[in-house]
């Protein structure tokens, strides 16, 4: 009998947190979304901590570059099956051309699921400098992570060079995300694309494969974590050799084209949207037409602002202790702070 409460015990005290949570989650329906929230960040940053043995592993073995996928594929596993959220996903058949620059939209933290679901093998991501000295530093460097320094943007260039080379060099893939920071809203659109990824694509002549994820702003964001399904299209391809850094503004405009269509094609319509379409104009009332505008005004033209390449840092912050900040945007649009994909470019203050 001693011997079986030696062993109840244990177990009863481990339940208590669970327990807890639960309690705390029943309260009411924002207690429940931080409860979430924070159990699929400790679950993130616990896989990634508990992986550095494989991750030791795979790189004693020269397979440094297939670490990411193993873990990514882990933590999907494990969260899809937690918080019941799976990724559905089409074209996923593109993936297998190897190397290339994989460039995704980005709207939430929810996005480590789907890379999670995606990440190819012979892969890496590209993260800030000073992940590399945080608790998930060992992993991240077994696995071939490929740390900047956003302090020294000449240093930057320097590294995001080197990347190219090593994506030559390896054959391996690099996956980023273009817009530069989270875009989380119920409208369903892209920010404008940095430079940086499109001058790594050209300068090493590899394909760019672009990875859309629908708007799932009904599925998460601050108050709601709900149970669903995510849909993702990858789509074919889009080859960069023989292009020059002359070549980059049109280039990031036509990779942007292109997944905002597929964005629109896959995506639900929120509430908000579907409210919107049933908001007809009412015949029979003359409209007043608003001038033309004058062919001799100035045309907008778009400038990037992009002196090299720099790096920013976007909404929800994941630090190694699984704490959780969230801001807004100048635009009214969530905004989460993202501490470890590569983000090329900061948006333009108004």
């Amino acid at each position: 009998m001693a011997f079986l409460l030696s062993l109840i015990k244990p177990l009863a005290y481990m339940s208590l947190p669970i327990i807890l949570l639960r309690s705390v989650a029943n309260v009411s329906p924002m207690a429940r979304y931080y409860v979430k929230a924070i159990a699929y960040a400790t679950t993130m940053v616990s896989v990634a901590s508990c992986s550095i043995f494989a991750a030791a592993g795979y790189s004693i073995a020269g397979r440094q570059h297939d670490v990411d996928h193993w873990v990514a594929r882990l933590f999907y596993t494990v969260t899809s099956k937690l918080f019941n959220v799976h990724v559905e996903v089409e074209g996923e058949e593109h993936l297998d051309s190897r190397p290339a620059i994989l460039m995704a939209n980005h709207q939430s933290f929810l996005d480590i699921l789907i890379l999670g679901r995606l990440m190819p093998t012979q892969s890496a991501i590209v993260s800030k400098k000073s992940l590399q000295y945080s608790p998930l530093g060992p992993f991240m460097s077994m696995s071939g992570t490929i740390f900047i320094d956003r302090s020294n943007p000449s240093k930057a260039v320097s590294s995001m060079n080197k990347a190219a080379e090593l994506v030559k060099k390896l054959k391996i893939s690099l996956w980023i995300f273009p817009e530069g920071t989270r875009r989380l809203s119920s409208e369903t659109d892209m920010l404008p694309l940095k430079k940086g990824g499109f001058h790594l694509a050209i300068n090493s002549g590899i394909p760019i494969i672009p990875i859309v994820a629908e708007n799932y702003y009904d599925l998460y964001h601050t108050g709601t974590f709900k149970e669903g399904t995510i849909k993702v299209k990858v789509l074919p391809p889009i080859p960069t050799v023989g292009l020059t850094v002359a070549d980059v503004g049109e280039l990031s405009k036509r990779v942007r084209d292109t997944m905002l269509e597929a964005l629109h094609e896959i995506s639900r319509k929120s509430p908000e949207q579907s409210e919107k379409a049933k908001i007809q104009p009412i015949s029979g009332i003359a409209a007043t037409e608003k001038p033309s505008p004058s062919l001799d005004s100035p045309a907008i033209s778009d400038v990037s602002g992009l002196s090299g390449l720099e790096m920013s840092s976007s909404s929800v912050s994941l630090s190694s202790s699984g704490s959780i900040s969230r801001s807004k945007s100048d635009n009214g649009t969530e905004t989460e702070e993202d501490e470890g994909m590569i983000l090329v470019g900061r948006p333009t203050e108004q």
